[in-house]
């Protein structure tokens, strides 16, 4: 694709392999969705495979490539495993979104401590396990010239204060700081390592806290101002990705207006 192609508007992601994990909802399915419009063959990662089975179903009647991996990202052997069964069925990768993620509110001195595990295990090892299992796709694709894209999605949480949701933001600067150290170490290899950082964003995140404040707080914000849709930020991962080989849109904040 050339810097002309990536201003018309045409498919500017076709012959490219993504994954995106979390895809059963939100903002995985979004970007799928959005990814697959632009012309790549997706692969859909998540828990619910009910939910993937029909994403792929949807993508399919448009005429897109879409393969289903119900998986943990937490399980480092079955992410490797669904790795190995894409590079058969679809190809080797070369656009990453490990969007999985967990956000789980509560005051820390009474919260469930198990959910902390949940929000350490998808926002910051199941992050760790993606990488790990696609990085060498991405190294061989930007030995050969091409494009090759690892995207974290973020929070703007990891880099603002919100009490009560202490655990969560702390996962998310863990995801900022990793993004950065991994920009270092790959960019020079050609592969762009980019951080997406939402803001208030309308999605299930969070609904599933068991915390009835935490919940109630969550939903205030959301009425407060107009938030972001999910489809926003998926506009901002295709973008990203398809722009030109020399330029990495490194950390993107994308905020609702209202938030400032």
């Amino acid at each position: 694709m050339t810097d002309t192609d990536f201003r018309s508007g045409i498919r500017p992601l076709t012959g490219r392999v993504a994954v995106v994990t979390g895809a059963t909802s939100g903002i995985g399915a979004a970007t799928a969705r959005r990814l697959a419009a632009d012309g790549a063959a997706v692969a859909l990662l998540g828990r619910r495979k009910d939910r993937l089975d029909e994403l792929a179903t949807e993508l399919r009647e448009g005429h897109a490539a879409a393969e289903v991996y119900p998986v943990d990202v937490a399980d480092r052997a079955a992410l490797r495993a669904a790795a190995e069964s894409i590079r058969a069925a679809l190809g080797r990768v070369s656009l990453v979104v490990a969007n999985a993620g967990a956000m789980l509110g509560a005051p820390f001195e009474r919260a469930d401590e198990t959910e902390w595990d949940r929000m350490l295990d998808a926002n910051v090892r199941g992050l760790l396990n993606t990488g790990r299992a696609f990085i060498d796709d991405l190294v061989a694709v930007a030995a050969d010239g091409e494009r090759a894209d690892l995207v974290h999605i973020g929070s703007v949480g990891g880099h603002l204060r919100y009490p009560g949701w202490s655990v969560y933001a702390a996962t998310k600067a863990a995801v900022a700081h990793l993004t950065r150290n991994l920009r270092a170490e790959f960019g020079p290899r050609n592969v762009r390592v980019k951080n997406v950082e939402p803001g208030v964003t309308l999605t299930e995140l969070g609904a599933d806290t068991s915390d009835a404040d935490s919940r109630d707080a969550l939903s205030g914000m959301r009425r407060q101002i107009e938030p972001l849709r999910a489809e926003d930020i998926a506009e901002v991962i295709a973008y990203a990705a398809a722009a030109p080989p020399r330029v990495n849109l490194a950390e993107v904040i994308v905020v609702p207006v209202q938030q400032g």
